[in-house]
Protein backbone atom coordinates (compact mmCIF):
# COMPACT_ATOMS: atom_id res chain seq x y z
CA UNK A 1 0.00 0.00 0.00
CA UNK A 2 2.75 2.44 0.91
CA UNK A 3 4.71 1.50 -2.37
CA UNK A 4 1.07 2.49 -4.36
CA UNK A 5 1.49 5.75 -2.34
CA UNK A 6 5.08 6.54 -3.45
CA UNK A 7 4.71 5.47 -6.89
CA UNK A 8 1.69 7.64 -7.28
CA UNK A 9 4.27 10.51 -5.93
CA UNK A 10 6.43 10.20 -8.31
CA UNK A 11 3.98 10.38 -10.80
CA UNK A 12 2.45 13.75 -10.06
CA UNK A 13 6.13 15.27 -9.13
CA UNK A 14 7.03 13.94 -12.61
CA UNK A 15 3.80 15.34 -14.50
CA UNK A 16 4.73 18.79 -12.73
CA UNK A 17 8.04 18.64 -13.98
CA UNK A 18 6.72 18.59 -17.62
CA UNK A 19 4.52 21.33 -17.08
CA UNK A 20 6.85 23.68 -15.81
CA UNK A 21 9.48 22.73 -18.43
CA UNK A 22 6.54 23.74 -20.90
CA UNK A 23 6.08 26.69 -19.96
CA UNK A 24 9.91 28.06 -20.03
CA UNK A 25 9.85 28.42 -23.54
CA UNK A 26 11.12 31.34 -25.22
CA UNK A 27 9.31 34.73 -24.55
CA UNK A 28 7.35 36.48 -27.36
CA UNK A 29 10.16 39.58 -27.20
CA UNK A 30 12.86 36.88 -27.59
CA UNK A 31 11.46 35.54 -31.14
CA UNK A 32 10.49 39.23 -32.01
CA UNK A 33 14.00 40.19 -31.65
CA UNK A 34 15.16 37.27 -33.94
CA UNK A 35 12.73 38.42 -36.79
CA UNK A 36 13.74 41.65 -36.47
CA UNK A 37 17.21 40.91 -36.93
CA UNK A 38 16.66 39.41 -40.29
CA UNK A 39 15.43 42.57 -41.42
CA UNK A 40 17.43 43.41 -44.60
CA UNK A 41 19.82 46.38 -43.59
CA UNK A 42 20.73 49.47 -45.66
CA UNK A 43 22.78 49.61 -48.01
CA UNK A 44 25.67 52.14 -49.54
CA UNK A 45 26.27 52.24 -53.22
CA UNK A 46 29.44 54.04 -54.60
CA UNK A 47 30.12 55.91 -57.85
CA UNK A 48 32.14 56.62 -59.46
CA UNK A 49 35.97 57.67 -58.07
CA UNK A 50 38.02 60.83 -59.78
CA UNK A 51 41.16 62.02 -58.62
CA UNK A 52 40.96 65.02 -56.81
CA UNK A 53 44.23 66.80 -55.60
CA UNK A 54 46.53 63.78 -54.07
CA UNK A 55 43.73 61.72 -53.55
CA UNK A 56 40.36 60.83 -54.47
CA UNK A 57 36.71 61.59 -54.36
CA UNK A 58 33.93 59.87 -55.22
CA UNK A 59 30.11 60.00 -54.90
CA UNK A 60 27.76 57.74 -53.30
CA UNK A 61 24.17 56.73 -52.20
CA UNK A 62 22.55 54.81 -49.58
CA UNK A 63 19.14 53.47 -49.96
CA UNK A 64 17.11 52.28 -47.04
CA UNK A 65 15.65 48.56 -46.37
CA UNK A 66 12.71 49.33 -48.20
CA UNK A 67 15.25 50.10 -51.32
CA UNK A 68 14.27 54.31 -51.31
CA UNK A 69 17.08 57.05 -50.63
CA UNK A 70 18.17 58.14 -47.61
CA UNK A 71 21.15 59.78 -48.40
CA UNK A 72 23.42 61.02 -51.00
CA UNK A 73 27.38 62.58 -50.90
CA UNK A 74 30.71 62.63 -52.25
CA UNK A 75 33.69 61.22 -49.88
CA UNK A 76 37.31 63.15 -50.10
CA UNK A 77 40.17 60.72 -49.04
CA UNK A 78 42.69 62.63 -46.44
CA UNK A 79 45.15 63.16 -49.40
CA UNK A 80 42.72 64.91 -51.34
CA UNK A 81 43.31 68.14 -49.63
CA UNK A 82 47.07 68.57 -50.70
CA UNK A 83 48.11 68.91 -54.47
CA UNK A 84 45.20 70.95 -54.99
CA UNK A 85 45.99 73.54 -57.92
CA UNK A 86 47.31 77.01 -56.28
CA UNK A 87 46.01 79.93 -58.80
CA UNK A 88 42.96 78.17 -60.98
CA UNK A 89 39.35 77.23 -60.62
CA UNK A 90 38.83 73.12 -61.31
CA UNK A 91 35.86 71.43 -61.46
CA UNK A 92 35.50 67.82 -60.85
CA UNK A 93 32.32 66.18 -62.24
CA UNK A 94 31.54 63.07 -60.57
CA UNK A 95 28.81 60.96 -61.59
CA UNK A 96 26.14 59.88 -59.08
CA UNK A 97 25.64 55.68 -58.80
CA UNK A 98 22.45 54.87 -60.88
CA UNK A 99 20.78 53.56 -57.29
CA UNK A 100 20.37 57.21 -56.90
CA UNK A 101 17.99 57.77 -60.01
CA UNK A 102 15.05 58.22 -57.31
CA UNK A 103 16.88 61.26 -55.83
CA UNK A 104 16.36 64.66 -57.08
CA UNK A 105 20.20 65.41 -58.40
CA UNK A 106 21.70 64.02 -61.67
CA UNK A 107 25.36 65.02 -60.45
CA UNK A 108 27.71 66.17 -58.63
CA UNK A 109 30.00 69.20 -59.59
CA UNK A 110 33.32 70.26 -57.09
CA UNK A 111 33.94 73.56 -57.82
CA UNK A 112 37.88 73.87 -56.12
CA UNK A 113 38.81 77.84 -55.63
CA UNK A 114 42.11 78.41 -54.12
CA UNK A 115 41.47 81.99 -53.62
CA UNK A 116 37.61 81.74 -52.80
CA UNK A 117 35.74 84.32 -54.64
CA UNK A 118 32.66 87.42 -54.49
CA UNK A 119 31.79 88.60 -52.10
CA UNK A 120 35.10 89.56 -50.83
CA UNK A 121 35.66 89.48 -47.43
CA UNK A 122 33.19 86.45 -46.63
CA UNK A 123 33.87 83.97 -49.18
CA UNK A 124 37.73 85.11 -50.34
CA UNK A 125 39.01 81.57 -48.41
CA UNK A 126 40.28 78.81 -49.83
CA UNK A 127 37.09 76.67 -50.47
CA UNK A 128 35.21 73.75 -52.26
CA UNK A 129 31.74 74.83 -53.77
CA UNK A 130 30.23 71.30 -53.69
CA UNK A 131 27.12 71.27 -55.99
CA UNK A 132 24.41 69.00 -56.20
CA UNK A 133 22.89 69.26 -59.62
CA UNK A 134 19.12 68.38 -60.56
CA UNK A 135 20.11 69.30 -64.30
CA UNK A 136 22.29 67.42 -66.65
CA UNK A 137 25.74 69.00 -67.98
CA UNK A 138 23.78 69.58 -71.23
CA UNK A 139 21.58 71.73 -69.81
CA UNK A 140 23.96 73.67 -67.63
CA UNK A 141 26.23 74.57 -71.03
CA UNK A 142 22.62 76.51 -71.77
CA UNK A 143 23.62 78.83 -68.99
CA UNK A 144 26.03 81.47 -70.55
CA UNK A 145 25.29 84.35 -68.23
CA UNK A 146 25.61 86.90 -71.43
CA UNK A 147 23.73 89.71 -71.94
CA UNK A 148 21.12 87.67 -73.78
CA UNK A 149 20.68 85.19 -70.77
CA UNK A 150 19.39 88.29 -68.56
CA UNK A 151 15.64 87.33 -68.44
CA UNK A 152 16.40 83.56 -67.44
CA UNK A 153 18.62 85.19 -64.74
CA UNK A 154 16.31 87.65 -63.67
CA UNK A 155 13.55 85.38 -63.58
CA UNK A 156 12.09 84.84 -60.03
CA UNK A 157 10.61 81.99 -59.02
CA UNK A 158 7.32 81.53 -57.77
CA UNK A 159 7.48 81.61 -53.92
CA UNK A 160 6.20 78.55 -52.69
CA UNK A 161 9.31 77.14 -54.47
CA UNK A 162 11.90 79.27 -52.65
CA UNK A 163 14.13 78.06 -49.44
CA UNK A 164 12.98 79.96 -46.45
CA UNK A 165 14.82 83.34 -45.37
CA UNK A 166 16.44 83.09 -48.93
CA UNK A 167 17.87 85.85 -51.44
CA UNK A 168 18.97 86.33 -54.47
CA UNK A 169 22.84 87.12 -55.25
CA UNK A 170 23.13 89.85 -58.32
CA UNK A 171 24.16 88.68 -61.86
CA UNK A 172 24.94 84.95 -62.74
CA UNK A 173 27.44 82.11 -63.20
CA UNK A 174 27.68 80.31 -66.59
CA UNK A 175 26.83 76.62 -66.45
CA UNK A 176 25.26 77.51 -62.83
CA UNK A 177 22.78 80.25 -62.53
CA UNK A 178 22.08 82.57 -59.75
CA UNK A 179 23.39 81.69 -56.08
CA UNK A 180 21.16 82.31 -53.32
CA UNK A 181 21.96 83.45 -50.03
CA UNK A 182 20.66 82.88 -46.36
CA UNK A 183 21.57 86.30 -45.09
CA UNK A 184 21.07 84.86 -41.63
CA UNK A 185 23.93 82.63 -42.32
CA UNK A 186 26.82 83.33 -39.76
CA UNK A 187 29.35 84.40 -42.06
CA UNK A 188 26.95 87.83 -42.51
CA UNK A 189 27.37 88.72 -38.46
CA UNK A 190 31.09 89.02 -38.91
CA UNK A 191 31.43 85.25 -37.80
CA UNK A 192 34.34 83.48 -40.03
CA UNK A 193 33.42 81.66 -42.94
CA UNK A 194 33.61 77.94 -42.52
CA UNK A 195 30.60 75.83 -44.12
CA UNK A 196 26.95 77.44 -45.29
CA UNK A 197 24.41 75.90 -47.46
CA UNK A 198 23.50 77.79 -51.10
CA UNK A 199 20.75 77.12 -53.29
CA UNK A 200 20.68 77.82 -57.02
CA UNK A 201 18.41 79.17 -59.47
CA UNK A 202 17.57 79.53 -63.48
CA UNK A 203 14.79 80.90 -64.83
CA UNK A 204 12.44 79.85 -62.13
CA UNK A 205 13.71 76.92 -61.07
CA UNK A 206 16.31 75.39 -58.68
CA UNK A 207 18.87 73.56 -60.52
CA UNK A 208 21.41 72.67 -58.06
CA UNK A 209 21.67 72.70 -53.67
CA UNK A 210 25.27 73.68 -52.77
CA UNK A 211 27.44 73.06 -49.51
CA UNK A 212 30.48 75.54 -49.41
CA UNK A 213 33.59 74.55 -46.54
CA UNK A 214 36.85 75.73 -46.67
CA UNK A 215 39.54 73.74 -46.94
CA UNK A 216 40.65 74.62 -43.03
CA UNK A 217 37.20 73.64 -41.53
CA UNK A 218 37.80 70.21 -43.11
CA UNK A 219 40.79 70.45 -41.88
CA UNK A 220 39.65 70.49 -38.30
CA UNK A 221 37.96 67.27 -38.70
CA UNK A 222 34.51 68.39 -37.74
CA UNK A 223 31.09 66.15 -37.38
CA UNK A 224 27.69 68.46 -37.60
CA UNK A 225 24.52 67.82 -39.26
CA UNK A 226 22.01 70.76 -40.21
CA UNK A 227 18.67 70.80 -40.80
CA UNK A 228 17.79 72.65 -44.06
CA UNK A 229 15.81 75.78 -45.03
CA UNK A 230 13.28 74.64 -47.10
CA UNK A 231 10.43 75.58 -49.54
CA UNK A 232 7.13 74.58 -49.30
CA UNK A 233 7.19 72.77 -52.66
CA UNK A 234 9.41 71.77 -55.37
CA UNK A 235 8.84 71.44 -58.98
CA UNK A 236 9.12 67.89 -59.55
CA UNK A 237 8.70 64.56 -57.75
CA UNK A 238 11.57 63.20 -55.83
CA UNK A 239 13.33 62.31 -53.02
CA UNK A 240 14.68 65.38 -51.23
CA UNK A 241 17.35 66.20 -48.47
CA UNK A 242 15.99 67.33 -44.86
CA UNK A 243 19.45 68.57 -43.67
CA UNK A 244 23.03 68.18 -44.29
CA UNK A 245 26.15 66.68 -42.82
CA UNK A 246 30.02 67.53 -42.62
CA UNK A 247 32.10 64.64 -40.86
CA UNK A 248 35.13 63.59 -41.13
CA UNK A 249 35.87 59.66 -39.91
CA UNK A 250 39.50 58.40 -38.08
CA UNK A 251 38.39 54.89 -39.49
CA UNK A 252 38.32 55.49 -43.18
CA UNK A 253 40.25 58.61 -43.07
CA UNK A 254 37.69 60.64 -45.15
CA UNK A 255 35.64 63.06 -45.46
CA UNK A 256 32.19 63.64 -46.17
CA UNK A 257 29.35 65.77 -47.38
CA UNK A 258 26.43 64.21 -47.03
CA UNK A 259 22.63 65.35 -47.97
CA UNK A 260 20.30 63.44 -45.61
CA UNK A 261 17.21 62.99 -44.34
CA UNK A 262 15.45 62.51 -48.01
CA UNK A 263 12.30 62.50 -48.08
CA UNK A 264 9.73 62.22 -50.89
CA UNK A 265 7.66 65.66 -52.29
Amino acid sequence: MKRGRIVCCLCILLLAVLIFSGCTEKEPETQVEIEEEDQPAAETFKGESKPLGDGIAYSWVTLDAEKNPSAIGVNFTKPALSGLPEIEIVEYVIPLPEEASATAYDHIGIDWNPAGHEPQGIYDSAHFDVHFYMIGPEERDRITATEEDVAALEKKPEPEFIPEGYVPTPGGVPRMGVHWIDPSAPEFSGQPFGETFIYGFYDGEMVFVEPMVTIDYLKSKPEITKPLKLPESYPANAYYPTNYSIRYSEVTEEYTIALEGMTPR
